[in-house]
């Protein structure tokens, strides 16, 4: 005999579910899953929608399941992959609520093909660049302290060029910053980075050079392991820092370059130093030279007050002996001075051409001369 479960009719519309209350139960419970997962399938009836989403579905021998790429993703994956093709793609599990169907809501896909070969070519060129020794640290350049001018390559349109002009000119505002324009992903994007990696040697004044990108997804750093590129870069007359913004991997310009950075907002930070820790590092100077020049002023006062002590000592002394030497002399000219011959009682008589009169020959009759005596002269004549 067979048991049966007994069938109660809900007494309110509380305790029934809607299919809308069904539906976004199981897609919550779905969508609840922490990390994307990586499925293996082939890939049939791809339909690519004009906005650009692409809806497939990816079966193996089993079973299957529908699911979506949305156009950002999209348009990084490049042509749609053919029925047949068989793939990986990252993404998250989820629910379409208005037909209640299981899907894969997809970030990004990958031929099975195209991941082995894409490793293989990428070790290829990381052995060459390693074998010519632009790995080796001790070709690493220093970073200049205060770069004055710094170059940057990357994508006009990218979030590169405004995170690192924003933190350049938070950090240090005097910086100039010379944007060289590049692709750096999708078709052509090697070519231009070389060019513009090359264009950097010929700008006059540079101090850096920045290349990077800001962020995304594995795949969309083929550029910046690109052999040409790595060799561009190696060849850049100045210090270099490769900021593809990619922290998970590493790409073969971050090996290649004088510095890695995470980002291009790190980069702008090794670049350019911050105004405040320069002002502090000056004032810092400021205290201590001001502290140098007074003790060595202090010294130098200290010194010369001896020095003018000796000085003036003897300059005293120098002075005594000059004086003594003159009154030495001045006592002997008043001994020979003929005022002091006169003050003895002797006259001295000066004929009129004032010749002094010495011998009696001298005097003719008649004549007038004068008689000089100690407090004037006297007028005479020779009368005999």
């Amino acid at each position: 005999m067979t048991a049966s479960l007994p069938l109660t009719i809900p007494s309110t519309t509380d305790d029934v579910w809607s299919v809308s209350q069904l539906s976004a139960s199981v897609k919550r419970l779905l969508e609840g899953h922490p990390m994307p997962l990586w499925v293996r399938g082939e890939v049939v009836q791809c339909k690519v929608w004009s906005s650009g989403h692409w809806y497939f579905t990816l079966r193996d021998k089993k079973t299957q399941v529908r699911c979506c790429l949305f156009g950002l993703n999209a348009a990084r994956a490049g042509k749609p992959p053919a029925d047949g093709t068989e793939v990986y793609v990252l993404g998250r599990p989820g629910l379409y609520e208005e037909k209640g169907e299981f899907q894969l809501v997809v970030s990004r896909i990958l031929p099975t093909s195209a991941v082995g070969m894409k490793q293989q070519e990428l070790e290829r060129v990381k052995a060459l660049l390693q074998q010519d020794g632009l790995f080796d640290p001790a070709r690493k350049r220093r970073l200049p302290s205060y770069a004055s001018t710094i170059a940057l390559v990357t994508s006009r349109d990218g979030a590169a060029v405004h995170d690192v002009v924003t933190v350049t000119r938070k950090r240090w505002p005097c910086a100039r910053l010379l944007v060289v324009a590049a692709k750096v992903q999708g078709e052509g994007a090697v070519e231009d980075l070389v060019r513009a990696l090359r264009l950097v040697n010929r700008l006059p004044g540079v101090d850096l050079c920045i290349v990077g990108r800001g962020g995304g997804a594995r795949e969309d750093l083929a550029a910046f392991n690109s052999e040409a590129v790595c060799r561009a870069l190696a060849a850049v007359r100045v210090p270099t820092i490769s900021a593809v913004g990619h922290e998970i991997d590493i790409s073969l310009t971050d090996l290649v370059a004088d510095v890695r950075a995470a980002t291009p907002s790190a980069a702008a930070e090794l670049a350019v130093a911050d105004r405040r820790d320069v002002l502090r590092l000056i004032d810092d100077l400021s205290v201590r030279l001001a502290s140098g020049l007074t003790g060595r002023t202090r010294l130098v006062a200290e010194r010369l007050a001896r020095a003018a002590d000796r000085l003036h000592g003897r300059a005293e002394a120098a002075l005594d002996l000059r004086r003594n030497q003159v009154e030495r002399l001045a006592a002997q000219l008043e001994a020979l001075s003929p005022l002091k011959v006169l003050g003895r009682g002797y006259a001295v008589p000066i004929a009129p051409d004032g010749r002094v009169l010495k011998r009696q020959a001298e005097f003719v009759r008649d004549e007038r001369f004068q008689l000089r005596v100690v407090d004037g002269t006297i007028d005479a004549r020779v009368e005999s």
